[in-house]
């Protein structure tokens, strides 16, 4: 592969006027196909095979008027008693006929037909019933909606919007550009050159753009949810920064040594850029690997992310040596530029290529330090993610509702107003469907299931029932006493469930929004163990195949458990505990969103197996050189130290940036996948890493001979390329 990718970067910077105007190209042909095929994004999560789903397409098949979105406005009245005076119903059923006559809307329903006035009478609830479903609400009637009541607020009243047609995208604003800016001033810091720097941020802009585009054109035939184009754009600038910063930063190193640009491209291109192809294939391949657990809404976001990361792999590995070819040695310091152009070629100039016994630098420093007190610090870095770790086993998952949006946003007002006048219970209230046969056997069903479920703990209320116009089938509201994410309202479900089970003559299910979040939380709960030991076991695989040990692959696979485990505890103490919450800009702490972890072990998956080929690699090359195993493991450390660092400084500076977003699904994803970066890089891959490869000394590099020769070879390092060149003189040009 490395003589492959050899050859490509060469080729790629003899041609690059052409490279560089075919991805133009690609750009401006993916985005002329996003604007005119883009589709409209999910914004429910729906889990076929579940009984919350079966009772939703049972409700489109034979009750399609109760099958679309609900709203739910709340009312409050300036003083206790004033929803029972003339002047306060008159309000109301004026506010009644308004939401009515909605764009959109099927029919609003009076409160004090059914008995949706707090017993104070200063608060109400008007049910509205739209058309069709939450994703096919369009932005005018949405907006129509939220605006209704003018004329109640004029007179005192508090009027607020809420219920699942509120739910829309999360949008994209200027407050995560700051992890873009950041990226670019490690950059700059990192290469001493604003031409470097500049130059591997356009690169993995480019590959940004191509891959977002390409996922929008694609929205109009597949359905995405609102959080996959996020998580995608996310992934791709961080791993598009990285990939293209790997293969500047080798390249950089060929020109000090006294290499032709030519020749320097592709010996960058052929080992920096053979490490950039491994760590994007396991990116990709664990992102895909989410397709196992049979969640269709999961695995579009695994395939849409996936996609963005394809693409920074392509452009890093034939745009970036183009980019370069334009560049010359201008991606040196300018200290160095003319000190490179006057050098016999093949002759090493520059500080940054002292004689390696000059070991001053921070990270070979650091990595003395390390294999020194290996013991210690192996047992601090451990104590220390074991005590990170702690609240991981009291995570809890859930879809998020409107008590958990943002302080003051419509969602969180209606929501909050809803508590207030008449308990959580009322904001994430559930819907029983109830089939029969013919409408004798529905009409028998309902006064048992009414019944059963009256007769259930922790159930407020059950609302008259709505029948379809053939009777057949009926829909009964049920009130909890408690919120939509309380572990309670999850054991009202089941109980609920194994009440009606027995009923005969009809089929009862159980749904709404609650439930659904309920039963996908609850299939994803049980994914994770598996996809986490599919993760596990394919690390272990491909870094057997890497590094031709057996050792390395299973300290590999434990560190990453270990970030993991940290990264999971840290972010259920401030997200879901609420530790710290202030500093994050969380309003309310809440059980952490049902995919971030299955994702998050994913990403993070790939992105530890990236700094572990960077690092153990070269420690890799210097033992099979003659180095002992503790110099190998000081010269891994070393050389890679400095790119390490900013490839993490990188990652954490975009993830972060989608902290500062107000939407708490994409809060938590950036935060997560910022913390787990840095503890992985800091913590497992620069300090556990070099500690436990000179405790283990030559046992780390051992394999039995039979698995050596039953393995193929895939020659990360590039070994097969350096022999292939080691007759070559370079020339410079």
């Amino acid at each position: 592969m490395a003589t492959l990718l050899y050859r490509l970067g060469r080729g790629a910077l003899r041609r690059r006027r052409l490279v560089v105007a075919l991805w133009l190209v690609v750009l401006v042909v993916a985005g002329l196909a996003a604007a005119t095929l883009r589709g409209p994004t999910a914004s429910n999560f729906t889990m076929p095979g579940t009984e919350s789903q079966r009772a939703l397409d049972l409700l489109a098949d034979q009750f399609p008027a109760a099958s679309g979105a609900t709203g739910s406005i709340a009312v409050k009245a300036p003083a206790d008693g004033q929803l029972a005076t003339p002047e306060g119903q008159a309000v109301v059923q004026e506010l009644v006929q308004e939401a009515s006559t909605l764009p959109g809307v099927v029919g609003a329903v009076n409160p004090f037909q059914v008995g949706a006035v707090s017993p104070n009478g200063r608060y109400a609830l008007v049910q509205v019933q739209f058309a069709t479903g939450g994703d096919e609400v369009t932005d005018e009637q949405r907006t129509a909606y939220e605006e209704v009541g003018a004329a109640a607020e004029a007179k005192g009243w508090q009027v607020a919007p809420g219920g699942e047609v509120l739910g829309g995208e999360p949008e994209i604003g200027s407050t995560e550009a700051l992890g873009v800016l950041v990226a670019a001033i490690v950059l700059i810091i990192t290469f001493g050159s604003l031409v470097a720097a500049g130059m591997t941020m356009l690169n993995a802009l480019i590959g940004v753009g191509v891959g977002m585009a390409g996922l929008f054109a694609l929205s109009g035939v597949i359905e995405l949810t609102s959080t996959a184009p996020i998580l995608a754009l996310m992934l791709g600038l961080a791993v598009g920064i990285d990939y293209s910063l790997f293969i500047t930063s080798r390249h950089r190193q060929n020109l000090l040594e006294g290499l032709s640009p030519e020749e320097a491209v592709g010996r960058a291109v052929g080992t920096a850029g053979s490490a950039v192809v491994f760590a994007g294939a396991t990116v990709v391949i664990a992102l895909a690997g989410l397709a196992v657990v049979n969640i269709p809404f999961l695995t579009v976001m695994g395939l849409a992310a996936a996609g963005t990361v394809t693409i920074a792999v392509l452009v890093a590995i034939t745009l970036q040596p183009a980019l370069l070819g334009f560049a010359g040695n201008r991606v040196l310091p300018r200290r160095l530029r003319s000190t490179v152009d006057s050098a016999a070629p093949g002759e090493p100039v520059g500080e940054e290529t002292l004689p390696v016994e000059d070991r001053s630098g921070f990270g070979f420093r650091w990595a003395r330090f390390v294999t020194r007190f290996r013991v210690p610090v192996i047992l601090v870095s451990l104590l220390g993610l074991g005590l990170l770790a702690l609240p991981t086993p009291d995570m809890r998952l859930a879809l998020p509702d409107a008590s958990t949006a943002t302080e003051g946003s419509p969602a969180r007002v209606a929501s909050d107003l809803t508590t207030e006048g008449f308990g959580p219970g009322f904001t994430g209230r559930l819907a029983v469907v109830v089939a029969g046969d013919d409408a004798q056997a529905t009409a028998a069903a309902v006064p048992q299931v009414t019944a059963m479920i009256q007769r259930t703990e922790n159930v407020l209320a059950v609302a008259p029932p709505q029948l379809s116009p053939d009777g057949r089938t009926a829909l009964l509201g049920v009130v909890p006493k408690t919120g939509p994410t309380d572990e309670a309202t999850e054991t009202l479900v089941h109980d609920v469930r194994d009440a009606v089970g027995g009923v005969k003559g009809a089929e009862v299910l159980l749904t709404g929004a609650t439930a659904i979040g309920i039963d996908v939380s609850e299939k994803l709960s049980d994914a994770l163990p598996i996809y986490l030991l599919l993760v596990v076991g394919l690390s272990v695989l491909l870094l057997m195949l890497v590094f031709r040990s057996l050792l390395v692959p299973l300290k590999a696979a434990l560190g990453f458990l270990l970030t993991v485990a940290a990264t999971f505890g840290i972010t259920v103490a401030i997200f879901q505990q609420g530790h710290l919450a202030d500093l994050v800009g969380l309003d309310t702490p809440a059980p952490l969103v049902s995919f971030l972890p299955i994702l998050l072990i994913g990403i993070l998956f790939g992105l530890a197996m990236d700094y572990e080929v960077f690092l153990v690699s070269r420690m890799r090359e210097d033992f099979v050189h003659g180095e002992t195993a503790r110099e190998a493991t000081i010269s891994g450390m070393g050389h890679g130290a400095r790119v390490v660092t900013a490839a993490a400084l990188i990652m954490m500076s975009v993830f972060g940036g989608f902290v500062f977003l107000e939407d708490p699904i994409i809060k938590s994803m950036g935060f997560a996948l910022a913390i787990g970066v840095a503890i992985d890089a800091f913590v497992v891959r620069m300090t556990i890493v070099p500690a436990v490869m000179s405790l283990l000394g030559d046992r780390a590099w051992w394999l039995p001979r039979w698995l050596n020769r039953a393995l193929p070879n895939v020659d990360i390092e590039g070994e097969g390329l350096r022999e292939h060149l080691d007759d070559r003189t370079p020339t410079r040009v």
